[in-house]
């Protein structure tokens, strides 16, 4: 069963555009927060380094795939948005405690959704650019 998901999952990686691969990302960042927040709760001490290595992990690709160049200002906030989660995921680690986590959940969360609303609406703009680019062609041979 395990292979088959596996396969399952590598289709789905390797047929996903670009946005599609950044909200699967944060759907694993706010994952593996939320299991290590469960495991702190346990007192699960492996679950919760696995957790919070995980969760990290995607964490610093997002930050290290940032363009200063090109993102200006805003990739200037999100690199501190995401040192901010990197300091509050060592925490976690080093006092065991969820609330440093939790606060990170939140950002994942709010950071997910903005993806997501900034892709959707550049969608409906190519959209309705593609309408009027249809709409105004005529073809040269028309009879009215």
């Amino acid at each position: 069963m395990n292979a088959y998901l596996n396969s399952y999952q590598q289709n789905q990686i390797s047929t996903a555009s670009r946005e599609q691969i950044l909200i699967m990302l944060y759907d694993g960042a706010i994952r593996f927060t939320r299991q290590a927040i469960h495991a702190i709760g346990e007192g699960n001490i492996s679950g919760k380094v696995t957790g919070i290595q995980k969760a990290m992990a995607i964490v610093m690709e997002f930050r290290n795939t940032l363009d200063h160049q090109i993102g200006g200002e805003i990739a200037a906030n999100l690199d501190a948005l995401y040192d901010y989660m990197i300091r509050n995921m060592l925490e976690a680690n080093l006092t065991n405690e969820a609330k440093p986590l939790e606060v990170v959940e939140g950002l994942l969360c709010d950071l997910r959704e903005t993806w997501t609303q900034a892709i959707e609406t550049v969608r409906e703009e190519q959209k309705v650019e593609t309408k009027t680019a249809n709409g105004d062609y005529k073809p040269l041979n028309a009879s009215f």
